[in-house]
């Protein structure tokens, strides 16, 4: 191949020059414009230099055409043409490439519905697709709603009615909820309670309501703990709940108190222990209340259980690692609290479906001890599915 550089006056003289002596299968290479350094810039003119490359003919395989020499501008045109449509191949080639991958994205989609495309000929298709909208609707979460009308779908028959396909929906969330977790007293199994979770769910407001109850509706031989040492009046807090009660209330500090303050309440059959609220977050906490829990005597009295207390109002994602992480520490039943600040209870029937735990009661306010109950699976199953 043979390179060379000319120069001109203007771009058009340069690439003659070039084209002059290499004829018109020259490529240019090249084009720029050449200024004078030095101190005698001022006094001389620029010039443009082309740098011109042509391919050598000597075992050329074939017969070179004859082709009428194209003028200045032609040439110039076709340089600047070349170079805009690489830039427009490769504009087209990351286009063609997120068209595919939106593709690809599409049909991952519509394998996860849970409805098969051969159902969409059945009349009752539209009412399942708008229940299927409704538990979204109600924060119910998408993977939880695909298995229920999956699961209802394949159980309808050709002739179900539409009050048949809701009732089976309705039937398969109560199954999905499960039957919720209480605190059973008979006065004669001793029994001891830990409520734990995070901070600012309302543990202490909730023990002080089970408390209420069981003294009030089923004299139960009642005593309190507490190891919410960190929090400002915390003790304070669940002492005057206790004074109110008239309950004994113990006070632990270091995880070896709990034996000890077992010992002194020993006449009593029921304990509810309040704890401090933890971060899943915190490994530390975390930790501390580990401890706390297996500190327990293996030669005691006292049937242990435990209860997780979650706002319902809890984003999904942070509820879901809540639970995952406290699963870590024990098995426990849920307590959810808050409804009267949300429509969207949703995530009690998530928790229930995804981490197989067993739900247990409702708050719905601060008053003692009336804003407590049993979690009623049939009322929230209505209301998950009301607006159908």
């Amino acid at each position: 191949m043979i390179i060379k550089k000319f120069q001109g006056k203007t771009e058009k003289e340069a690439i003659l020059a070039a084209q002059t002596e290499l004829g018109s299968s020259a490529v240019i290479m090249n084009i720029k414009t050449i200024r004078s350094r030095g101190m005698l810039k001022l006094f001389r003119k620029e010039v443009v230099e082309v740098t011109a490359a042509l391919e050598e003919k000597k075992e050329a395989p074939f017969v070179e055409k004859k082709e009428t020499l194209p003028n200045i501008e032609q040439i110039t045109t076709n340089l600047r043409t070349e170079s805009v449509q690489e830039g427009m191949e490769q504009r087209l080639d990351n286009i063609q490439s997120l068209l595919e991958q939106q593709i690809q994205k599409e049909e991952e989609e519509k394998s996860e519905i849970p409805i098969q495309k051969e159902m969409e000929e059945k009349e009752w298709m539209p009412f399942l697709r708008m229940v299927y909208k409704q538990l979204l609707n109600n924060e119910v979460e998408e993977g939880c709603a695909n298995q229920i009308i999956s699961e209802v779908e394949r159980s309808i028959k050709k002739e179900a009615t539409l009050d048949s396909i809701l009732a089976a929906v309705y039937q398969k969330i109560i199954l999905k909820l499960g039957e919720p977790k209480k605190i059973e007293y008979d006065g004669k199994q001793k029994k001891i309670y830990f409520f734990i979770g995070p901070t600012g769910v309302g543990k202490t407001t909730t023990i002080a309501k089970l408390a209420s109850e069981l003294k009030m509706y089923h004299h139960a031989k009642l005593a309190l703990m507490t190891s919410d040492t960190y929090r400002l009046a915390a003790v304070e807090q669940l002492r005057i709940y206790a004074n109110i009660l008239e309950l004994p209330l113990q006070v632990i500090y270091e995880p070896e108190d709990l034996d000890r303050n077992l010992k002194l309440l020993s006449d009593y059959d029921t304990i509810l222990i309040d704890t401090a609220g933890r971060s899943h977050k915190n490994e530390e906490h975390c930790n501390e209340l580990k401890e706390l829990l297996q500190s327990l005597p293996k030669d005691c009295d006292y049937q242990p259980e435990v209860f997780l207390v979650v706002s319902v109002t809890t984003k999904y994602n942070d509820l879901v690692n809540i639970c995952n992480k406290f699963k870590d520490l024990c098995q426990y039943s849920v307590i959810f609290t808050k409804l009267d600040e949300t429509n969207g209870i949703g995530n009690i029937l998530n928790i229930a479906m995804l981490e197989q735990a067993s739900i247990s009661y409702e708050t719905s306010g601060q008053n003692v001890p009336d804003d407590i109950a049993v979690i009623d699976v049939q009322k929230i199953a209505k209301q998950l599915l009301r607006g159908v």
